[in-house]
């Protein structure tokens, strides 16, 4: 590992409350805003088939302005748009996103559409037929918001949100830093709350993003510390985390995937700059946004091993250090081998965490892959320079090799 003197760290005033009762300390967190309208922005599943929001109203009591609890997966437009109506009918004046990425990601673009003016159009990221994409300034003061986790997600302190569009090709984006959470709760019995299934899809995404942020070449020391935490907590938690009475490998991918914003912040780059991330991300994204059914764990599992085998070449190094962490490489192993080393040794894992490997163990049709590659062409995160543009062909070739 070669380290870097030259970086930028940035902080942001966040409390972060874990383990068993933390939610007890939400009326604390709520008058800390000066807020006494606190509106709860949630699913289905988790108000009518566990007693999570029953028990925060309870907490909550006066300061418990409303629960919008129809957000539905991927976080569609017109849930959002309906759950800012409520919010502003309600007189919100801070807002508690409850569950994983959509809600969460959802609660924030709630928050924006409550400030922001503009037509919605105007808020998204927008992508000319040439040149980079663009993230407008929103500008507006936004509700704080506060998070309360029932699974773990990278969602849980970021600025940026996704949401599904009708009738579009892409995911709209927003971003805005005003919208990162004042506080954030991993309360152990809320985590608990998670079926099996998503604890499991949750975690074999945390896993992922680990694995491949550890291909970077040149990191500062922050960076290498959240890095190493990171995957050494997901890894270990990830075989775990199906058991519906423990609480220590849920609260573990929380801290991983919290890590993994921090080194974002603390001079990393979110999204490490080899194909294999930036393109499994982008197939991914496009693949859960097509097919509701589809998690982005499962998604991911299913495409790394054959976007590896396919497109690892292009940054050896990179699949080395891979290779070398998941402990199927060494130094004087040949460089080409590493990207193959690396994709079956990811296969294996994510086979023993009864995680799909193939994408036509997604129950999605095969038909549908090209319209895939034409989503994943427009994603910020990915490929902000446009640069799959110009690779249409070869990435059409990579995911049908992952079928």
């Amino acid at each position: 590992m070669t380290y870097s003197g030259d970086f930028r760290a940035v902080g942001y005033p966040l409390r972060l409350y874990s383990g068993k009762d933390a939610l007890e300390n939400l009326p604390v967190e709520v008058k800390r805003q000066r807020a006494s309208r606190a509106f709860i922005v949630c699913g289905r599943s988790v108000a009518r088939k566990t007693p999570l929001i029953e028990r925060m109203r309870t907490i909550l009591d006066p300061a418990c302005a409303g629960v919008f609890d129809e957000m539905e997966k991927e976080a569609p437009l017109p849930a959002v748009l309906a759950a800012r109506d409520a919010a502003r009918a309600a007189a919100a004046d801070l807002l508690i996103g409850v569950g994983a990425g959509s809600v969460i990601q959802a609660t924030r673009v709630v928050a924006i559409l409550l400030a922001e003016q503009r037509p919605i159009e105007e808020l998204v990221t927008q992508y000319p037929e040439r040149g980079p994409a663009i993230s407008p300034k929103l500008l507006a003061p936004k509700l704080p918001i506060i998070n309360v986790l029932t699974a773990a997600t990278s969602a849980q302190n970021r600025a940026g949100s996704a949401v599904k569009g009708e009738h579009m090709d892409h995911r709209m984006e927003f971003f805005d830093p005003k919208t990162r959470p004042v506080a954030v709760f991993w309360d152990a019995d809320a985590l608990l709350t998670a079926p099996a299934s998503l604890a499991r899809a949750t975690a074999a995404s945390v896993f992922w993003r680990a694995v491949m942020n550890l291909g970077a070449a040149r990191v500062n020391p922050l960076v290498e510390g959240d890095r190493v935490q990171a995957y050494r907590l997901a890894r270990g938690a990830l075989l775990r985390v199906t058991d519906p009475l423990d609480p220590a490998p849920r609260i573990e991918l929380c801290a991983a995937a919290f890590l993994q914003n921090r080194d974002a912040d603390d001079g990393g780059t979110l999204f490490e700059r080899h194909w294999v991330v930036r393109v499994v991300y982008a197939f991914a994204a496009a693949l859960f946004n097509l097919h509701p059914h589809v998690s982005q764990g499962a998604a991911n599992a299913a495409l790394t091993p054959a976007v590896m085998r396919r497109l690892g070449r292009r940054d050896p190094e990179a699949m080395a250090r891979i290779a070398r962490a998941l402990d199927c490489w060494s130094d004087a192993d040949a460089l080409d081998a590493a990207p193959m080393r690396a994709a079956a040794a990811l296969e294996q894992i994510f086979q023993s965490a009864e995680m799909p490997v193939r994408l036509s163990q997604l129950n999605i049709p095969q038909a549908s892959l090209p319209d895939v590659v034409e989503r994943s062409l427009k994603n910020f995160n990915a490929d902000p320079k446009r640069e799959f543009v110009r690779e249409r062909e070869l990435l059409l070739e990579t995911i049908q090799a992952a079928w």
